[in-house]
């Protein structure tokens, strides 16, 4: 079912691609697209597991450089019965995480400095075991696949706004003219937003879901949501406004002043996804907390090495976000603060 879905978004896309080079440079314009459509197709494919990591600047970690981390995601993997994927860490206060790959086999997670500072160790457990639950689904592969072409229609578009300024209405190259180009400079973008929004509102659903399986407690994920919903849109995530088309790879948006459920939204609702959560811990049986993670183990702190920059001026976070995770300590404080439902 996967390989159909693969199938047929690529044939949308590449149709959309299409389309736009006609508006812009009539048949010519087509043949054009098409050829870029198949080198598009296949670079993404071949290589979606570090097209998004180097858009937002993640650097690789293991073991040694982040044994905690590291540790996590590799129990959760055990657990989710997938291969290791490579871990990731991006360096920006917003709290958020993605994982990308063509497949289990060449998934790779990451999560930023933010979220490892905000979340408590059973928060994070459940963010992680979301992004696995992804690559369990195979997501990864269609949503990095969007990202891509995504880029690249709205490239596109720049090139018919470009084209309504010098000489855009000469017949000759395009069809239908200035209009040819408004309608590829306004619709095209358009499309391609609607096409994100499909593939991720209902697969953030079902990775939840799975998520919550993965982890052991629904609960967990439901909290980190609602906490890194709100602390999100505070934290502009330059990266990501540079590279709005993969705004759905991420769990929460990750562009600033959209927060709210409307029709152009990558994500559904936080508090639609939290009562599915809630609801799902219900069915489980989890009237509660339901226990603490039971990963290995997550005291003292985290061993990451940090940029100067990090190091030297740390991101302000309140004294009551979780200090579980090695990352630079902030407010000045040495009091430990409350870690959550299950400290």
């Amino acid at each position: 079912m996967n390989t159909v879905k693969t199938a047929m978004l690529l044939a949308t896309m590449t149709a959309l691609f299409l389309g736009v080079g006609w508006l812009i440079g009539g048949g010519a314009g087509a043949v054009i697209a098409f050829v870029i459509a198949l080198g598009m197709n296949a670079y993404a494919f071949w290589n979606s597991d570090s097209l998004a990591l180097r858009m937002h600047g993640a650097r690789e970690v293991d073991a040694r450089s982040a044994p905690d981390f590291y540790a996590m995601v590799e129990h959760l993997a055990k657990r989710a019965e997938l291969p290791m994927p490579r871990v990731f860490i991006i360096e920006t206060d917003q709290p958020n995480a993605f994982a990308t790959g063509r497949s289990p086999e060449r998934a790779a997670v990451a999560a930023t400095t933010g979220i490892m500072r905000a979340l408590t160790r059973e928060e994070l457990a459940g963010v992680m075991a979301h992004e696995l639950a992804h690559v369990k689904n195979r997501d990864t592969l269609i949503m990095t696949i969007v990202a891509t072409l995504s880029g690249a229609i709205s490239f596109l578009a720049t090139m018919a706004q470009f084209g309504m300024l010098f000489g855009g209405g000469d017949r000759e190259r395009n069809p239908l003219g200035i209009v040819g180009l408004l309608l590829a400079a306004i619709l095209a973008p358009l499309a391609a937003a609607l096409v994100q929004m499909t593939i991720s509102r209902t697969r953030e659903y079902s990775a939840d879901k799975m998520g919550g399986e993965i982890c052991g407690n629904p609960l967990w994920l439901a909290s980190a949501l609602a906490k890194i919903s709100q602390m999100a849109s505070g934290r502009v995530m330059q990266s990501a406004e540079r590279h709005p088309e993969t705004a759905h790879l991420f769990i929460i948006n990750p562009l600033a002043g959209q927060r709210f459920d409307n029709l152009f939204s990558t994500h559904p609702n936080p508090s639609n996804r939290i009562a599915a959560l809630q609801k799902q811990a219900t069915v489980m049986g989890l009237g509660g907390a339901g226990g603490d993670y039971d990963g290995p183990s997550m005291g003292g702190r985290m061993q990451v090495e940090l940029p100067q920059a990090e190091r030297a001026e740390p991101s302000r976070t309140p004294k009551t976000r979780s200090r579980s995770w090695g990352l630079p300590r902030t407010g000045g404080g040495t009091k430990r603060g409350r870690r959550g439902p299950w400290s």
